[in-house]
């Protein structure tokens, strides 16, 4: 078993966008391979970059806010209670353009590795 305790998770990571991340559970929080668990903050007005990953699927669970999901150039409004599936390869950036915190449950399998994240404005094409 790996138990994952708010007081001594690694501190959050925000983007320059203003993403906000806490890994819950994953490479670095708990040594756990299989999938990663981290709850996702986006401020007003902010955004992931775009990006892809070569290797993982990423689901998101939106706990509340609206969000404005772009995949592959397609727009998607997702609400509270609203999931979706990101595969392998597909270009995806999450932004809130509403009034009040974004905040969503981000799962990658396999876990997220910093090295199978690939910024669209780095990377160029696939």
């Amino acid at each position: 078993m790996v138990l994952s305790k708010k007081s001594q998770r690694s501190p959050d990571i925000t983007n320059p966008d203003g993403e906000i991340i806490q890994e819950i559970l994953g490479a670095k929080t708990g040594g756990v391979q299989s999938h990663s668990l981290a709850e996702v903050t986006i401020p007003p007005g902010k955004s992931s970059t775009p990006h892809f990953h070569k290797q993982s699927e990423e689901s998101y669970l939106i706990l509340s806010g609206k969000a404005t999901l772009v995949i592959d150039q397609e727009t998607f409004e997702l609400f509270s209670g609203d999931a979706c599936l990101i595969q392998p390869q597909e270009v995806h950036q999450i932004a809130n353009h509403s009034d009040e915190d974004l905040i969503f449950i981000a799962v990658c399998v396999p876990a997220w590795q910093p090295y199978d994240s690939f910024n669209i404005t780095e990377a160029g094409a696939r």
